[in-house]
């Protein structure tokens, strides 16, 4: 099965340049940066590897006749239930499969050959049994048919008269026909079993040509899938190079998110601040706005509620308010009227309270200076960091994108040292030459095959004849058979049918030894190719044998490996070499291409990803040019601090604005001078109260109203003021300390994070290298030049020598060794049963007057 020879098969050594240009691109990517340990770069998407369709299937369904060979197997188990002998194997291999005759007595090959006779030893019991069957049954036929010749053992033409004759003719007759029945059977199982070898070499035309297709398909393909990842590096240099290009906003947009989380925070604070200063201005706008408001307003309030006490006055001096004979509850009522006009009164007394004029002119000087817009350019300043990272990395750059471009032309140029269509020219003028050769042989295997199934036809054709006498014998003699004939009288149809099983009795004497012959010498041929081969081939077992170190060769460990690459310690075996294949893998991983050839050491190239990585490791960028806030806007916050809000009384203010506008409320004043006046008896005091009352309510409406407002907007702005103005001086220190670390960080201690920036932005760079290199490894074990024909070709050989072959043949010797078998039986019934058939020359005739159980010969 294998090659032992001392140069390697054509074809696979024909394949081998094949891969070495992509193993060339893949080793111009080694380089010494694997152990860093740097985050995943984006996933690059390098499609599929164009692939082949290979069209055989290297697989075999029988079909019905599968019960047949299952049938046969289980025969050949229980012949030989003993496991597959490796270490026998193994031995005998190793002593060339014989002994010399001087050391055969030697006690390690004595030991040896009972080891084989141990498991020769079924067949070799079934092969005696058709050995004695062979040898003794054409004897015991010659010796039977001598004696029936002197009219013994039979032979003599006398029946003796037996109560029981026809039911003994029946169980007779029964025998043979269900004896008869089996042989048919299993000539029937010989036949189908010849036919089905005959259909299925048909078949070995079809199978080879899809195999030699393959092999074609197989070498077309794998340059093109050589070129499909060379190509491939457009991928991942199309990637580098855009990163290149936007190194901006991905190398300097890191950065700048990174030194955005903590300056943002900052002139957040400043603009913030930006913010309250305008609110302050605002709040003392508001301030002295509702002063002045309020002011005037008290004024006319103060004067209005003036004219309202005096013309209740006037009012209460009404006569009917101090008649108190005739009306003492009105006159009770003007009194307490007149008492709680002292409540008309003004409760704040806005004209105290100072302006803040000088807070306002100081905050109109603040802001004079747009701080906003110095923060706002702060941000600028910040945000120009993606532009800087571009003008400051642009050499880099420049270079980088250099060194890919030498990387891409390096792996083209590599492509083109090897001979990669020479050799599947090569390749394939070896597989058609060798198909051709096969080709040549088809219409000797067919010439063979036609004389085998003569063969087996014409030994099928001996048993068909002895079941054509049987059946005819049966038939001739169950119709011509008349119960009430006797034997000296039975008919010619009887008498035939009898003559006829005799016949058969003859050709199964005359044919049984061949038969057995054949079917023994066929059943130790298959039986043993099938517990030998076929059944360990499908366990693997016989791979174990194969691979066996230091046997095929003595020098040799592993002898695929050391025939291939001159290196017998490569674990290379034919068991791994055939299961690669069988998944369809390429045969970069089947032929361990990867241990064989150091790809850097072959090339010794330059490892152009370590410049990549020098170039940018290289790279610097100084943020010092950032300014987040400038001189005028720290000034202008130290003088938003200085602008005197703690100077203002804000307890005063909150005083009177926490006053009501009157000493009561108008509207309940209002409200309890009208529930007295109801009290009073309708008149002229009466309506003039009621009068004074909806003045009252006019110039709250009018005038309260309006106030309390006022009142209300002053005491925000003063509570605003106070907040403001609660420990400003620090506060706005916190805000120039946070911008002042804030730009401390940009300036002067960045370093560290453009550094850890530039090595994750150069991962990234070198991560699409490494994604193509792994790629490229990953495609060559799994997915170039997917060695599935060679698998196949194993497998078809082990279809057509094993299924087609070994099974047919297998079960051809089972079906007619069964039938031969049951001819023995056949034998003994027909001759006993053409006692019944055949005309007797004698019989027995019994005479009614004379003594009672005496017989007379009649002749």
């Amino acid at each position: 099965m294998w090659n032992t020879g001392t140069a390697p098969p054509p074809p696979l050594l024909l394949l081998l340049p094949l891969l070495l240009c992509v193993l060339a691109a893949s080793g111009e990517l080694q380089q010494e940066t694997e152990p860093r340990r740097l985050p995943p770069p984006g996933k690059l998407d390098f499609g599929y590897v164009p692939a082949g369709v290979y069209e055989t299937l290297a697989h075999y369904e029988p079909g019905p006749i599968g019960i047949l060979f299952h049938l046969v197997r289980a025969f050949l188990c229980v012949v030989q239930p003993n496991a597959f002998p490796q270490d026998l194997i193994v031995k005998l291999a190793k002593d060339k499969f014989g002994f010399a005759q001087t050391e055969y007595r030697k006690p390690e090959n004595i030991v040896l050959t009972l080891q084989v006779i141990y498991y020769e030893i079924g067949f070799a019991v079934c092969a005696a049994v058709g050995l004695v069957f062979a040898v003794l049954v054409p004897l015991i036929g010659l010796f039977f048919c001598l004696c029936r010749c002197c009219d013994n053992c039979g032979g003599e033409m006398h029946q003796r008269q037996r109560k029981n004759a026809d039911c003994r003719r029946g169980l007779l007759g029964t025998l043979l026909f269900a004896n008869s029945l089996v042989i048919t059977i299993g000539v029937l199982c010989a036949y189908a079993a010849n036919q089905n070898l005959s259909s299925q070499v048909k078949n070995i035309r079809r199978l080879v040509n899809s195999n030699m297709r393959d092999l074609h398909t197989f070498a077309n393909d794998t340059p093109m899938q050589i070129d499909y990842l060379i190509s491939q590096y457009a991928t991942a240099k199309n990637k580098v190079i855009y990163d290149l290009d936007n190194i901006g906003p991905l190398l300097g947009g890191r950065i700048h998110d990174q030194l955005d989380k903590e300056v943002h925070p900052a002139l957040d604070k400043v603009l913030n601040m930006a913010g309250a200063m305008r609110q302050t201005k605002e709040a003392l706008d508001n301030v002295n706005v509702g002063l002045d408001v309020l002011q005037e307003g008290t004024g006319r309030l103060n004067f209005n509620l003036s004219l309202v006490r005096t013309g209740i006055n006037r009012t209460l001096d009404d006569p009917g308010c101090h008649d108190e004979e005739s009306d003492a509850t009105s006159a009770q009522l003007c009194r307490n009227i007149r008492r709680s006009l002292s409540q008309l009164q003004i409760a704040a007394n806005f004209s105290r309270l100072p302006k803040v004029n000088a807070q306002l002119e100081k905050m109109n000087n603040v802001l004079r200076t747009d701080l906003s817009a110095v923060v706002q350019r702060g941000y600028d300043s910040l945000n120009n960091t993606p532009l800087m990272a571009v003008e400051q990395t642009r050499s880099a750059v420049e270079s980088v994108r250099g060194l890919v471009d030498g990387i891409g032309s390096n792996i083209s140029s590599f492509s083109k040292v090897f001979p990669v269509q020479t050799s599947v020219s090569n390749f394939n003028i070896f597989i058609s030459h060798a198909h051709a050769k096969i080709e040549d042989h088809y219409p000797d295997i067919d010439k063979m095959d036609f004389y085998r199934w003569i063969g087996c036809i014409a030994l099928c054709c001996m048993v068909v004849l002895v079941l054509a006498f049987n059946y005819l014998g049966l038939l001739c003699g169950t119709l011509g058979y008349d119960k009430h004939a006797s034997p000296t009288t039975r008919g010619c149809i009887s008498n035939t049918g009898g003559t006829m099983l005799m016949a058969g009795v003859g050709f199964t004497v005359i044919f049984s030894w061949v038969l057995m012959g054949v079917v023994t010498a066929i059943f130790l041929a298959g039986g043993n190719v099938e517990k030998l081969f076929c059944e360990p081939f499908h366990t693997k077992d016989v791979f174990k044998v194969v691979d066996t170190p230091y046997l095929v060769d003595p020098n040799l460990k592993n002898f695929i490996p050391g025939l291939f690459y001159n290196d017998s310690q490569l674990e290379l075996t034919a068991e791994s070499l055939y299961s690669t294949c069988k998944e369809n893998k390429g045969i970069y991983t089947a032929m361990r291409l990867d241990k064989v050839f150091n790809i850097s050491l072959f090339l010794n190239t330059t490892l152009f990803t370590k410049d990549v990585v020098s170039q940018l490791d290289g790279v610097r960028i100084d943020l010092r040019g950032t300014i987040l806030l400038e001189a005028e806007g720290e000034q202008n916050l130290l003088d938003f601090s200085e602008a005197g809000l703690s100077e203002i009384n804000y307890a005063d203010y909150l005083e009177e604005v926490n006053k009501g506008v009157t000493v009561m409320d108008l509207l309940l004043f209002a409200t309890e001078l009208e529930a007295q006046t109801d009290l009073m008896p309708r008149g002229a005091l009466q309506s003039a109260l009621k009068g004074h009352v909806g003045t009252l309510r006019q110039i709250h409406s009018q005038q309260i109203v309006s106030m309390e407002q006022g009142m209300s907007a002053l005491n925000q702005s003063m509570r605003f003021l106070e907040r403001t103005a609660s420990d400003l001086p620090n506060k706005v220190l916190a805000v120039l300390d946070a911008i002042k670390a804030a730009q401390y960080l940009v300036s002067q201690n960045a370093t560290h994070l453009i550094n850890l920036e530039t090595r994750k932005y150069t991962a990234t760079i070198v991560g699409y290298f490494h994604q193509y290199m792994e790629w490229v490894k990953t495609s060559l074990a799994l997915e170039v030049a997917p060695c599935k024909p060679l698998s196949n070709l194993l497998d078809t050989a082990e279809i057509i020598a094993c299924s087609f072959l070994v099974d047919s043949m297998n079960a051809f010797w089972m079906g007619l060794g069964c039938s031969t078998l049951f001819l023995l039986p056949g034998i003994i019934l027909a001759v006993k049963l053409a006692k019944f058939y055949r005309r007797m020359d004698t019989e027995d005739v019994y005479d009614d007057s004379s003594v009672s159980g005496t017989w007379h010969f009649t002749l």
